[in-house]
């Protein structure tokens, strides 16, 4: 977080006041804000405070709820981010692709999205064990 402020920062000091706006620094801070965000995800899924809609949560009781919830994440996280992004970074590595303006492959930017589907799998199976041991204890 504290490269994307610096980042940021440099991008409004070379613009405002040198007057000469550094070329990197907006797809840079695009592409940190993009890491920081998937991995903040992934974190508050291992703190389980992420948002949700407790609608349907309401009516069931705890045990269903916390298993209906992180099943939920599990399968949407490995379905969706650890094998769609499996196959997104493969295709870009495949293809050769580089950023505009850094020149980074972007099969390497877009890496952050299976792992941080591997990170939420791994909270999700964590907080079902961890709440089946607490019950039985």
């Amino acid at each position: 977080m504290s490269v994307l402020v610096i980042d940021v920062c440099w991008q409004v000091f070379s613009r405002y006041v040198l007057q000469d706006p550094s070329s990197f620094t907006d797809e840079l801070a695009r592409y940190l804000l993009i890491w920081l965000s998937l991995l903040g995800a992934a974190y508050v899924t291992g703190k389980d405070e992420h948002i949700a809609i407790d609608l349907l949560s309401k009516k069931m009781n705890a045990t269903a709820n916390v298993v209906l919830k992180n099943s939920l994440v599990l399968f949407f996280s490995l379905s969706v981010l650890v094998f769609g992004g499996i196959y997104l970074v493969t295709t870009m590595l495949a293809l050769e692709q580089l950023s505009a303006t850094l020149q980074i492959p972007m099969g390497y930017i877009y890496l952050v999205i299976p792992l941080s589907g591997f990170i939420m799998c791994y909270y999700s199976v964590a907080n079902l064990i961890s709440f089946f041991k607490e019950g039985r204890d």
